[in-house]
C-alpha cells in the first residue's frame, strides 16, 4: 500500500465521520495543509507516529504483510464495501 493509498483511505473515513481537516488538524496538533497533502499523497515526508496519531483519531490502523501476499478475506471484503 503506497501513502497515496493510506491518504485516501483516511480522507474517506474522516469524511465519514464528518470531520473537517481543520478540525483533525487541530485535534492532533498538525496543520490543515499536513492532513491535506497527507490526503492526496503529495506530503514530502510523514513520520510513522504522526501517521499512527491519524489513524488512531480515526480509528484505523496500519497493518503490514509480505510483498505479494494475496489479499486476506477480511481485506476481499472491505474492498468490495467500497
Amino acid at each position: 500500500m503506497m501513502l497515496f493509498d493510506i491518504g485516501e483511505k483516511i480522507k474517506k473515513e474522516r469524511k465519514r465521520q464528518k470531520i473537517s481537516q481543520e478540525k483533525l488538524a487541530q485535534e492532533l496538533g498538525m496543520s490543515r495543509a499536513t492532513i491535506s497533502q497527507i490526503e492526496t499523497g503529495t506530503v514530502q515526508e510523514i513520520g510513522v507516529r504522526k501517521l499512527i496519531r491519524i489513524l488512531d483519531y480515526l480509528g484505523l490502523e496500519l497493518r503490514v504483510r509480505a510483498a505479494g501476499s494475496p489479499p486476506t478475506l477480511d481485506e476481499l471484503r472491505e474492498e468490495s464495501k467500497q
